[in-house]
């Protein structure tokens, strides 16, 4: 995880220092205007009049001290400013990814039962939808759907505003239902994946040798399924997930803007805008910081399914 961290944090420093401009145009900009002498002390204030590779090096030091920088745009450290989205994008990305979880693996289940019925049908037609609709029109559709027609959830921001007290299951319910639209749409193509592959997966299980054992010694329907086919048929849906979980982090960024949610994709979106970079680095660290993890927490899950994997 630390050599994969060292690698982004390389890779991304050398592709926006790339990019044309920098941080000195950007704060001039917002000047109106800089003369050449005004130019060369902001670059030599942020550190851009050094060689490329010193640079890098000094950036590569703070941070491994978890000096991010300061933001100019925020004028505040960039840490700080990330410490406080970081709960509401880690809320969102796990709480779909669990979501999808879930449903996936419970309409594959369904849908290998029988896989030549209606069933298997609707679930196949429901996958294609998740699959094929971008997640940001997604969003926007049910944006306009429970803001126009169907006014039950709230369609932006994590709080209600208007609430200032009240004890910790208000203040739960209240996250919980504008949590509910980001995950929804965030969740959605991911359905498809898991579904599918869990239904193929089930398949395949079911026509084992030991699953027809496990019929033959008169255990039931539900036992077979779940103590036998199931969970060992989890495992590549397991996998996958742990595999697509950059995309999911990647999704919540455009979801966080359609939203308005209050975490890294809004922030991200700003910093773009504004082309803050230290805080851009900063947010890609976190989100490589949060694949890696989720890559971790993928293989401990799998060691639990089956004791045959070792550590």
């Amino acid at each position: 995880m630390l050599l994969v961290l060292l690698v982004v944090v390389i890779l991304n420093f050398l592709m926006l220092h790339l990019a044309p401009g920098d941080i000195a145009d950007t704060i001039a900009q917002t000047m109106g205007g800089a003369d050449e002498q005004d130019m060369a002390e902001l670059r030599k204030q942020y550190g851009l009049d050094q060689p490329f590779f010193i640079q890098l090096f000094n950036y590569v030091v703070r941070v491994a001290l978890l000096d991010f920088g300061q933001s100019h745009f925020y004028n505040l450290p960039v840490f700080d400013l990330i410490m406080e989205r970081f709960p509401a994008t880690l809320l969102l990305v796990f709480s779909a990814q669990i979501l999808s979880l879930f449903v996936g693996i419970l309409l594959g289940v369904y849908a290998a039962q029988n896989p030549n019925g209606l069933s298997s049908l609707f679930v196949n037609m429901f996958s294609l939808f998740g699959y094929a609709a971008p997640v940001f029109w997604t969003g926007i559709l049910l944006l306009i759907a429970f803001s126009l027609h169907i006014p039950i959830f709230p369609v932006s921001g994590m709080r209600d505003i208007t609430i200032e007290s009240g004890n910790f299951f208000v203040h739960f319910f209240d996250v919980l239902k504008h949590l509910f639209l980001p995950m929804i749409t965030l969740a959605s193509i991911f359905f498809a994946y898991y579904s599918r592959l869990c239904r193929a997966s089930m398949l395949e299980v079911l026509g084992a040798d030991f699953v027809r054992t496990a019929k033959a010694k008169g255990l039931s329907k539900k036992d077979v399924l779940l103590k036998h086919a199931l969970k060992n048929s989890l495992s590549p849906v397991i996998t996958f997930a742990g595999l697509s979980f950059s995309a999911v982090v990647s999704g919540a960024i455009l979801v966080e803007t359609v939203y308005s949610w209050p975490g890294l994709g809004t922030l991200a979106f700003n910093s773009i805008i504004s082309r803050d970079t230290p805080v851009l680095l900063g947010i890609l660290i976190f989100s490589t910081l949060m694949v890696t993890m989720g890559n971790l927490l993928t293989d401990l899950t799998l060691k639990a399914l089956d004791p045959r994997i070792k550590i």
